[in-house]
């Protein structure tokens, strides 16, 4: 299969652990410093709120919460074998697909700023567009599985996953969540390759992919105003740059080891979505330089050990467990790296979370759920190198 080549060797049985201690140690420190962070950024929104009830710890509970739920539902997710997800995931892609409907249902979708993309559940909000990058990771790496003999034909085996992905995107863009739609075609895509694909098929598929990004992007005003803002946020800073000059401003005054936790000053009303999709930006100036490299280099072990674990997998001839935990990595490394970009400036602003650390409830289980999927994979594998069956 392209691109699954083989990582180290194979251990002694008496020598081999039960689980990868170190993706769950940077997993557990990346969602730790998510939680404190959290509470850094959001203290001045939740005391001048009126939802919030001026609680300072308003959102330090509830994303205390939404963790405790995300590492319950990853526990769950963990007992399940990969057996289950490759039978499952069709019908779990399915019930994605139906969740994005009823999202765009009036009354039954919860509108906010403009965007249609939670469904109200009493005191929480579920965001489907989450669940389906996981759901999307499974059914992409179910189809290149099944459709093995047949992806290098167009016809019979990209043409069918490129008409559910345009069902799936064409929801995502009516919501609007445009970042959304990018990270799950990315994935998909990328899955399919790894899986087989036609490597003549992928470089056109690229080429329309960037000319439609291309379109969506020029005939869209409020995108095409991001992508001006991006270029130059200093020549409109209190418009279409705000978010961005702000962002920059946090970098700035962080400099090498920050001002200090708590100390920030941009997270006081000036930076929008401050424990959301800027968190990195108050990382920044609270850490500094040091606390946003830490950051860059804990998910970046985190992606390299789910490539391995995906190698791993396929040395084993357990294609679907390679792909699974390969579209893992490159969900998360994708989204964090879109969101980076943003906070930086490199890239436009668009609405992605920072994976494991922001704020949100679906996100985090998600993501949590990812991760037990991952370690479920590695469990499988060990069991095998001991001479286990599956």
């Amino acid at each position: 299969m392209n691109g699954i080549l083989g990582i180290g060797a194979v251990a002694r049985p008496a020598l081999i652990a039960e689980f990868d201690y170190a993706v769950v140690s940077i997993a557990g420190l990346l969602l730790a410093l998510g939680l404190i962070m959290v509470y850094s950024s959001s203290i001045a929104i939740a005391e001048g709120g009126r939802v919030t009830g001026s609680q300072p710890a308003y959102y330090l509970i509830r994303h205390g919460v939404f963790l405790f739920v995300g590492l319950m539902s990853g526990f769950i997710c963990f007992q399940f074998p990969l057996r289950f997800w490759e039978q499952a995931a069709p019908y779990l892609f399915c019930l994605g697909v139906l969740l994005l409907m009823l999202v765009l249902i009036p009354g039954v979708g919860r509108e906010v700023n403009g965007s249609r993309r939670w469904l109200s559940l009493g005191l929480i909000n579920l965001q489907p567009s989450e669940l389906m990058k996981l759901f999307a990771v499974l059914y992409a790496a179910d189809y290149a599985v099944r459709k093995a003999a047949l992806m290098h034909s167009f016809r019979k085996g990209f043409l069918p996953m490129l008409i559910v992905m345009l069902l799936t995107g064409g929801l995502l863009l009516r919501e609007p969540d445009f970042g959304a739609f990018a990270v799950i075609t990315a994935v998909a895509m990328a899955i399919l390759f790894l899986g087989g694909m036609n490597w003549k098929l992928f470089a056109t598929l690229i080429v329309l992919l960037l000319v439609g990004f291309v379109m969506l992007i020029w005939t869209s005003p409020y995108r095409l105003q991001r992508v001006i803002g991006f270029m130059d946020p200093w020549s409109d800073p209190f418009g279409k740059g705000y978010q961005l000059s702000h962002a920059l401003i946090a970098f700035g005054r962080g400099e090498w080891f920050g001002v200090g936790l708590g100390a920030s000053v941009e997270k006081l009303f000036y930076l929008p979505e401050a424990h959301t999709d800027f968190l990195l930006a108050v990382i920044a100036e609270e850490l500094g330089l040091l606390g946003v490299l830490s950051v860059i280099a804990m998910f970046a072990w985190l992606i390299w050990r789910a490539f391995a674990i995906g190698n791993q997998a396929a040395r084993m001839e357990r294609c679907f467990s390679a792909l699974v935990a390969q579209g893992i990595a490159l969900w998360l490394g994708a989204q964090a790296f879109i969101n980076m970009g943003v906070n930086m400036g490199v890239l436009p602003t668009k609405g992605l979370t920072l994976p494991l650390l922001s704020f949100g409830g679906s996100g985090i289980v998600a993501n949590c759920c990812a991760l037990a999927i991952l370690l479920r994979v590695d469990r499988e594998n060990r069991q095998m190198m001991k001479g286990y069956s599956l």
